[in-house]
Parts: structure tokens; C-alpha cells; sequence
């Protein structure tokens, strides 16, 4: 990210460049919420709602190229190289693990039984190239939002305030996106709406902190890509086919779950406790909070 400065170096905080960006993001993914908010949840409409989901989901990353051009003139500084493998692994590693620990524990304990059936079918041979198909789609969705989050607004965080503040404002902007979908697109779990948020806000806070530490240590938003997709797929899709529906089971599993919220905040605090751990970058602050 950048040796810290030297003493006496003055370091400008891009204000008006974060500000822009998120003003854009919000504005451009609004057009998609209100295409949403105006179509039916029925089943003859599910290819119209995927798309303004996709394109809800990509206006962070148009913003992050609007802004980017506008204040600098190119497109450095997103983070587009691989980094170390290592990194990469942990991107994938990190969501599948946590999914496999959520779901099984519900197999185990009977409040969600494991179904047999469905395992047949997502497991068969056949199935893979379904598979491959919704990781490569899910990854594509997910580095629309995480061009912008990790891409664009951590790296620029940096250059005015510590990891802590960092993390938790990007964290906090991240979640506020997505109150429209939730308010008005159906994006929501099956309880009472305050129960979704309830366990949404820390889920998605802890996973903030979470992917601005990987994105900062590994310099490389494909990681911060390859965690959000394989989750998208794994926690929405995968695991669920292999799960009996049971009501026990929609208030503890998925992005609605009381597990997830526990489960983001326990590792989001492992991940700080690590702060200081990352290269130095801009700001030359590691907190010390």
C-alpha cells in the first residue's frame, strides 16, 4: 500500500472523492432498487429481478470508475493484481468454511436435518458444470460491489484515518447500501423484517472489517472478490439444497441467521486484534485502539 511518510508529510484526506463516490453509487444503483421496488416477486419476473440485482450490485464499481477518472485521469490504485496465493485460498477458504460450520451444525443438532435428496442432486456429476457456471456468475455479481467497497473506498480511507474508523465506516456505508433492497426489494429473510435487520447489521459490519483486512494485507481486491462470490454462491445456493427447510433452521442459517451475525462479529474481532499486522499505508497510523 505505500511506505508510511516521513515526519512533517502532510497527508490530504480525500474527502470530496469519497463523498462523490458514494453519492454516485447510491445514485446509480437507485435506478435498479426502483426497477426492483416496481416488479412482482413471482416466478415469470425472476429473470427481470436477477438482472436489477446484478445491476444494483455493479453500481458501486461504476461510481469507483466515474470518480477515479474524474480526480485522477486512470485507473490505478483498485488493486487488480492477484497478489499471493495464499490470500487467494483464504478469499475462497474463509466463506465455504464458515457455510460448512453454519449448516452443519444444523444438521447435526436436527434444526435443520441434512437432505439426502437434495445432496443426490447438487453432488451428481451432471451438476457440475451448474456449479462451475453459478461460481464463475456469483463472482462476476459480487466484483461489482467489491471494485467499489474494496476496490475503490477502503484504499482511499486509508489515506486519512486508522483501521478501526476504517473498516467500520466502510462497513457502515456497505450496510446502508443495502437497506433499499431490504426495505423495498424483498431482499429480507422469511421472520419480521426487524428481525433481518437485527442480524443482517452485525453480519455484515463484521464482514466489512473482515474483507478491508484481507484487501489491505494482500493488496489485491480479487480476494475481497473471490470471498464475497463464493459466499453469495454457497450460503444462498449450495448449502441450502442440501438442507431440510424447517423454521428453526431460516431464523439461525443464511445471510438472515442468527449464526451468521455471531459468527462475522467472533472472526471480525480476530481480524482486528491482527491490525497490526498490515503494511503500512498512507495514513501511517495503525491503530492502537
Amino acid at each position: 500500500m505505500g511506505a508510511s511518510p516521513s515526519p512533517g508529510t502532510a497527508v490530504t484526506c480525500p474527502r470530496i472523492k469519497i463523498v462523490t463516490f458514494v453519492v454516485l453509487t447510491f445514485l446509480f444503483s437507485s435506478v435498479f432498487w426502483y426497477f426492483t421496488s416496481q416488479t412482482p416477486f413471482v416466478a415469470e419476473n425472476a429473470q427481470n429481478l436477477l438482472f436489477y440485482a446484478v445491476g444494483a450490485m455493479w453500481g458501486p464499481a461504476l461510481a469507483a470508475i466515474v470518480t477515479r477518472l474524474a480526480f485522477q485521469r486512470d485507473l490505478k490504485g483498485f488493486g487488480f493484481g492477484l497478489g499471493k496465493p495464499a490470500f487467494l485460498a483464504a478469499g475462497i477458504l474463509i466463506p465455504v468454511a464458515a457455510g460448512l460450520i453454519m449448516f452443519g451444525l444444523a444438521w447435526v443438532s436436527g434444526i435443520a436435518p441434512f437432505n439426502t435428496e437434495g445432496a443426490a442432486r447438487v453432488l451428481a456429476i451432471s451438476s457440475f458444470p451448474a456449479i462451475l457456471y453459478s461460481l464463475v456468475f456469483n463472482c462476476v455479481a459480487a466484483a461489482g460491489e467489491e471494485f467499489g467497497w474494496r476496490g475503490f473506498l477502503v484504499p482511499e480511507l486509508t489515506q486519512c484515518m486508522r483501521f478501526t474508523r476504517l473498516a467500520l465506516l466502510s462497513g457502515a456505508i456497505w450496510t446502508v447500501w443495502h437497506f433499499p433492497m431490504m426495505f423495498f426489494g424483498g431482499y429480507h429473510g422469511t421472520g419480521p423484517l426487524w428481525y433481518s435487520l437485527a442480524v443482517f447489521v452485525p453480519s455484515v459490519m463484521g464482514a466489512g472489517l473482515i474483507l478491508a483486512w484481507l484487501r489491505l494485507a494482500s493488496g489485491s481486491v480479487w480476494v475481497a472478490v473471490l470471498f464475497h462470490g463464493f459466499w453469495n454462491y454457497f450460503i444462498q445456493k449450495f448449502y441450502p439444497l442440501l438442507t431440510e427447510t424447517t423454521e428453526a433452521g431460516q431464523m439461525m442459517l443464511g445471510e438472515f441467521g442468527w449464526f451468521v451475525a455471531i459468527f462475522y462479529v467472533a472472526l471480525a474481532l480476530v481480524f482486528w486484534h491482527f491490525r497490526d499486522r498490515l503494511p503500512s499505508y498512507p495514513a501511517g497510523n495503525r491503530d492502537s485502539m
